[in-house]
Parts: C-alpha cells; sequence; structure tokens
C-alpha cells in the first residue's frame, strides 16, 4: 500500500470578497473524461492535491472512523485509484453555507463540497459548478430516484450528485392513531383524542410545507416536473386548496407549529401527528418513546375525493469546483462520495437516509423506520422542488398567504380572490 499524505486544514472565517463575472472556469464544461478515468489502463502515477469540504459531523471521529467518516473515505477512494496519489485537505462547512462561500472566491475554494440542491441556479450563473457527464451522470440517473435525479438537473444539465433526500412527512402517536387512521388528514381530524389534546400539527404559514395542499388539488408549479419556467404555475386555480386550509387552521383540533411548540407536546401527549423532516426525528422519537410512528403523508378530501399530500423535495448534494487544477479526480471524487458505499456509510455512521438505489434496499435501510418513510415519502408522494430561477419568487406570495389565513385576514368569502392574488405574485 503506497503511503499515504494527508492534510488537515481549517476553514477561515472570512474569505476574500470577488467577482465572478469575469472568472474562468466553464460551469457548463462537460467533465466526462473525469469520469471515466478509473476505467483507463494502467498509467504512471500523479501526485496531486484535493480540497474537500464537509459539514463537521461527517469528520467527527466515531467508533469504525476515529479519523472522521469523511477522511475515511478519501483514502479509500485514493487507494482504488492507483493513478493518482492524492494529498487531501479537509475545511469544515455546513451544506448550508457551503454555496456562498464558494462563490465568494472559486479560487480560495474546495474542489469537492457537499451543498444543497436548491443553490444550484445562482451557483451556475456564477460560474461555481462544473457539469457533469459522461458514467457518472449516467450511473447517476440510473441508481437514483427521478426525483432525486432531477433535483440536480438544471436547464438539462446535471451540476451535481445527491447524496441524501430533503423533505418532510408525517409523524404521530401510534396511542392515538392506528396505521390506517394516518392514511388520511380527515379521518385523523375527526377523532375525538380528549380535552387539550389537538390532532394534527405544521407550519401553516411556511412556504415550503404549505403547497402540499395544493399540489393535492393538482396545482402545478413550474409545470409538471418543475423545470419550465415559462409554464408559471396553476396554484392559483386551486381555490378548494385555500378553502382547505382555511378550515383546517380553524378547527380547534388544530395545532399551528411554532418554534418546536409541536415537538414538546409529543412529549406531553398531547397531539397525535406533526408534518417535519428528518431533522426532528430524534427529538421525537424521545418524546414518543414506544409510540413513536412515521409515515408519507396523508390524503385529503378535496371536492369528494381523497387526493394525495405531496412534499416539495430537493437533495443534498456534492458539487465540483470548475476551477478545480485536478478535474478529473475531483470529478472521480465526487462520484464516489455520492455513490453505492459512501451512502452505505453515512447510513451506518449518521443514519443518514440514502438515495443510491442498491443502499435504499438494504435490509437495514428498510426496518429503519424514518429511512423507511422518507423514502416512501420521495418514492410515492412527492414534486421535486423547482430549481428554475423563477422560484425566487414563490416563497414570499406562499408565505404571505399561509400567514394571512393563520391571522384570519383570508376567509372562505375572500378564498379566491386571495387565492388568485397568491398566483399572480409569484408570476409577478
Amino acid at each position: 500500500m503506497r503511503l499515504k499524505k494527508v492534510a488537515a486544514i481549517c476553514m477561515v472565517t472570512s474569505m476574500a470578497m470577488g467577482c465572478l463575472a469575469g472568472c474562468g472556469g466553464d460551469s457548463g464544461s462537460d467533465t466526462t473524461k473525469g469520469s471515466d478515468t478509473a476505467n483507463t489502463e494502467k498509467q504512471e502515477t500523479q501526485s496531486i492535491e484535493l480540497t474537500v469540504w464537509a459539514p463537521q459531523e461527517d469528520q467527527a471521529a466515531s467508533d469504525d472512523y476515529p479519523e472522521g467518516m469523511i477522511q475515511a473515505l478519501c483514502e479509500k477512494f485514493d487507494e482504488e485509484h492507483e493513478e493518482w496519489d492524492i494529498t487531501f485537505k479537509y475545511g469544515v462547512m455546513s451544506e448550508a453555507d457551503a454555496a456562498e462561500s464558494v462563490m465568494k472566491d472559486l479560487d480560495a475554494a474546495a474542489d469537492v463540497f457537499m451543498f444543497a440542491n436548491d443553490q444550484i441556479p445562482k451557483m451556475v450563473a456564477a460560474g461555481a459548478l462544473a457539469r457533469f457527464g459522461g458514467t457518472t451522470m449516467e450511473e447517476m440517473q440510473e441508481h437514483n430516484s427521478e426525483a432525486m435525479a432531477q433535483s440536480v438537473t438544471y436547464e438539462d444539465a446535471v451540476y451535481a450528485i445527491p447524496f441524501t433526500p430533503n423533505t418532510y412527512f408525517l409523524f404521530y402517536d401510534k396511542s392515538k392513531f392506528s396505521e390506517d387512521d394516518v392514511k388520511s388528514l380527515d379521518t385523523m381530524m375527526e377523532k375525538d383524542l380528549g380535552d387539550g389534546v389537538h390532532n394534527f400539527s405544521f407550519d401553516l404559514d411556511n412556504s415550503w410545507y404549505l403547497p402540499a395542499f395544493y399540489y393535492a388539488a393538482g396545482g402545478e408549479l413550474f409545470g409538471e416536473n418543475g423545470d419550465d419556467e415559462e409554464a408559471g404555475t396553476t396554484f392559483g386555480d386551486c381555490v378548494n386548496a385555500t378553502e382547505y386550509v382555511i378550515n383546517l387552521a380553524n378547527n380547534p383540533k388544530f395545532f399551528i407549529e411554532e418554534s418546536g411548540a409541536s415537538i414538546a407536546k409529543f412529549k406531553d401527549g398531547t397531539l397525535g401527528a406533526f408534518i417535519s423532516g428528518s431533522w426532528d426525528a430524534e427529538a421525537i422519537r424521545e418524546g414518543l418513546g414506544d409510540n413513536f410512528g412515521v409515515t408519507k403523508l396523508p390524503t385529503i378530501e378535496l371536492d369528494g375525493e381523497d387526493c394525495q399530500l405531496y412534499s416539495l423535495t430537493g437533495s443534498k448534494c456534492i458539487g465540483v469546483n470548475p476551477k478545480s487544477a485536478n478535474m478529473a479526480a475531483s470529478v472521480a471524487l465526487a462520484a464516489y462520495l455520492g455513490g453505492e458505499e459512501a451512502q452505505k456509510v453515512r447510513f451506518e455512521v449518521r443514519n443518514i437516509t440514502p438515495t443510491w438505489d442498491t443502499v435504499t434496499e438494504l435490509d437495514e435501510v428498510k426496518e429503519d423506520d424514518v429511512a423507511a418513510a422518507q423514502i416512501l415519502q420521495i418514492n410515492e408522494a412527492s414534486k421535486t422542488q423547482p430549481i428554475v430561477s423563477k422560484m425566487n419568487d414563490f416563497w414570499s406570495p406562499m408565505e404571505s398567504l399561509g400567514k394571512a389565513i393563520v391571522q384570519g385576514d383570508v376567509t372562505l368569502d375572500n378564498a379566491a380572490e386571495a387565492t388568485k392574488q397568491m398566483g399572480e405574485g409569484i408570476m409577478k
């Protein structure tokens, strides 16, 4: 085994500001060659350096990985690629902050980094993402669901490798609802759970959760697949969705989530069900104990029909700096860190829900209730969150409608006009 050289660096607290308008590095450059390097004939070993940004949790010591999970994966990658002798540098960077840090200074940014997929449009516009092609792109599309593959596709090009979904689903108290009960929100709301107990909760004035009701009503947001900016939205036509939410908000059995209060109510035994995501799973499990239940979103009844609530779905993903001095190795590493082996390790170490099909089919994943519910949600009841530029104009009108419903300013009497204004606000 060759001697591995590993260097660690700390992220600087501030990075140099710089305009990317004239920077080199083509965000549309094809990285096909990099994706196929591992298949070439044996060649002379090249000594290179790669910088990887990953969140602190990926770099924390564990029993199996005393130097951290990400370092172990990178070293394994190096061992499997005799064409390179890689010195790795590591920086601590959360997925939420990575995009802004990369765009500030491409020259100082990592070669490979993890980020939230909704940042793709502005990163592409800034020339801050390399485009994937060849077998890297093909294998990603083959082994990920359509929703996950679409989450990293922008203007018909692939700009990242997804490694975990980002969506929401239903948590519930098994002592209050059965598996059949939670299939329908109306069934849940009809039950009498006793004084002081709310049947259901979600963050009604949050524009990430509220679209579930408009998708249930048949509304579309930038086309059927969320990638047609010119198609606009039909949410403004879904008056029945607004009316349903108004009736829900006025129901004394409903609790409007705010600042984690719903999790506390689970612990107190005063809540039946709550929409949230994997980030709240541990706290909810602690509160409910043996009564912890989790599944996909329920249906709601609209105009006499049972209609499925659909969550907005994105991903956390891995990107490559288009100014990397070692593009082939960077692309291959990104593919590895987003691929089968790395997803297995993430699930084992951090219980991160996988997206790679062969990993989602593992018994240990299927037997994990939260991971199974999240995968079920992705496969059966989700809509890929649009990453078109116009999506920036969506959040405020949707949030404003939710807040107006909560405050009582939007009622059944003016629901049609308020819904129309919301749709027009998105397309202003």
